[in-house]
């Protein structure tokens, strides 16, 4: 069975944002919610115990039963799974359109977020994952933008695609951030030349170049005010800055052809997941 919209809570205060998060991109997007708790291997032998009836821990239920009330013209179901709770999670949402996780942290380079659960399933998911703490403005709230990290002379598809469909979804405003530094210092030259005016060209070529790439993703989206931003800040940090005002930060993660027996997410979008002020979800794309 496919799901739309699934979320793993662990009755945690972070896993409760997540559900709402949730809740409200479930009913934005007029999908069905899956509410997936994984109980860890000692979920069968409680359930033996128990004569084969399952006994919904208390956190977990009330998260439960807050989202159903608050969705109450949508289809939301429940399941408890046993096993690894990033491989669980990860496989129920293979079928999902999105996939939707709480996790820990203060935000900004003074605090780490996301927990290993968190990391592992993210880099695993065959489908968007977004993760979300506590305290985070769902869709809707008051930080608007919408940001997306981009790279080389030709962005993923994949990753625009779904950044300008949220923006548009929402009526949100659209960054495109992009660093561009070298060895030597953001546009640096050796050429015997002013080298502020070399930077300043070299900065508009830039942004110009950035902006041609979006044209057809304008085109496809005509109602998304976008900005598009080449800084010479390191990509992490610029993103993580950029996050500040965000409503939602876009990543990428490039799925090889053959998946690795121990997933690992990139260092940019690990530390942008570390640090992020805003929630942040992961694309997977070829």
């Amino acid at each position: 069975m496919s799901h739309g919209v699934v979320v793993g809570i662990d009755g945690s205060a972070q896993s409760a944002a997540a559900a709402a998060w949730a809740a409200g991109e479930a009913e934005r997007r007029g999908l069905g919610l899956h509410i997936v708790h994984v109980a860890g291997t000692e979920f069968d032998a409680l359930e033996r115990d128990l004569g084969g009836d399952t006994v919904v821990p208390q956190p977990i239920a009330e998260i439960r039963d807050r989202v159903a009330a608050a969705l109450p013209g949508s289809a939301v179901s429940f399941e408890i799974w046993p096993g690894n709770p990033a491989e669980t999670l990860a496989a129920v949402g293979g079928r999902a359109e999105l996939l939707v996780l709480g996790s820990r942290g203060l935000g900004g380079f003074t605090g780490l977020l996301v927990g290993s659960v968190g990391l592992r399933t993210a880099a695993r998911a065959g489908c968007p994952v977004v993760l979300v703490r506590a305290g985070e403005d769902g869709p809707g709230g008051p930080s608007s933008d919408v940001v997306v990290g981009v790279e080389g002379d030709r962005p993923c598809d994949a990753v625009l695609d779904f950044a300008f469909r949220h923006a548009a979804d929402t009526g949100s405003a659209l960054r495109v951030v992009e660093s561009r530094t070298t060895s030597h210092g953001p546009y640096a030259t050796e050429a015997p030349v002013d080298q502020w005016q070399i930077r300043e060209s070299m900065a508009s070529a830039e942004q110009l170049r950035l902006r041609d790439a979006l044209s057809r993703w304008r085109e496809k989206y005509p109602d998304v005010r976008t900005e598009a931003e080449v800084c010479a800040w390191s990509p992490a940090r610029a993103l993580v800055e950029a996050s500040r005002s965000a409503s939602l930060v876009v990543l990428g993660r490039r799925t090889p052809k053959h998946q690795p027996t121990a997933p690992r997410l990139g260092s940019v979008t690990q530390s942008v997941l570390h640090h992020a002020h805003s929630p942040v979800a992961v694309v997977p794309h070829d």
